[in-house]
């Protein structure tokens, strides 16, 4: 993470950070409020936007075959495609529940896609972004089952399997699995055994920080690193529906 980049925020202008909307769980019918909301959000955003984060598992599960994607998600899909016509820039930072990104939104979408966190610069503002799966400490369980899911011979008979089968069975694990749903990410551990907290004092000694924004554990938190440094993270769009918006120098955790 030797890079920066560097977003320049006018007067008035705003950068926006979602994430964990887990849209298709538990089913496509029950998430489709949620979806909606997401989408009247995004359309509310997008006229003082400077750029839009998003924080990774926009979707429970998704997997993109060479010439398949798995159905649904329309209204997210073309609202995104809408803000980024419109020259918005937007950042995907990909989950545990959409590691399998490669490509699509790239290319349909153009939008900027990471698997790893990244720094950025907003005028003066330095920020340590990422979805926030598998640092730290703790989270050994997703450790353990990324090895799996990004290991190529697994991938490579995902793919054989029929879309049907392959995304019928992956959803149904997702939803199903502890492990793999998150469910029991949204128990607050104290902020000395929270496992991001560990890293984001870890990576403060290293080099200063204004904010540290992930996902993943599905909890609205803002918390004090050191002295001028914040740890944030968004929350989700399940329980919660909060964003974070960055104005001015500050950022700020927000409820829709």
């Amino acid at each position: 993470m030797t890079n920066t980049n560097h977003i320049s925020v006018a007067e008035g202008k705003k950068v926006y950070f979602a994430s964990d909307n887990h849209l298709g769980a538990p089913t496509m019918e029950a998430s489709l409020p949620r979806e909606k909301k997401f989408v009247a959000w995004l359309d509310k955003i997008k006229d003082d936007a400077t750029a839009i984060f998003l924080l990774g598992d926009l979707f429970d599960f998704w997997f993109e075959y060479k010439r398949v994607i798995p159905k649904g998600f329309t209204r997210t899909l073309g609202k995104l495609a809408e803000i980024s016509d419109s020259g918005i820039p937007i950042y995907y930072f990909v989950g545990n529940h959409d590691l399998w990104m490669n490509g699509y939104f790239e290319d349909e979408l153009n939008i900027t896609v990471f698997h790893k966190p990244q720094e950025f610069t907003f005028n003066e503002t330095t920020l340590l972004i990422g979805h926030g799966d598998g640092l730290g400490p703790g989270d050994k369980g997703y450790k353990r089952m990324k090895k799996v899911f990004t290991n190529g011979f697994c991938k490579w008979l995902f793919k054989w399997l029929h879309p049907d089968i392959g995304v019928k069975l992956a959803q149904y694990l997702s939803v199903k699995n502890r492990l793999i749903s998150g469910e029991e990410d949204v128990k607050f551990l104290g902020e000395d055994n929270e496992w991001l907290v560990q890293y984001c004092r870890r990576k403060e000694a290293e080099q200063h920080r204004d904010y540290y924004i992930f996902g993943h554990r599905h909890l609205p938190m803002e918390i004090d690193i050191a002295n001028n440094s914040k740890y944030i993270n968004l929350g989700d769009w399940i329980t919660y529906y909060t964003y974070a918006e960055f104005s001015n120098t500050a950022i700020s955790l927000k409820k829709y």
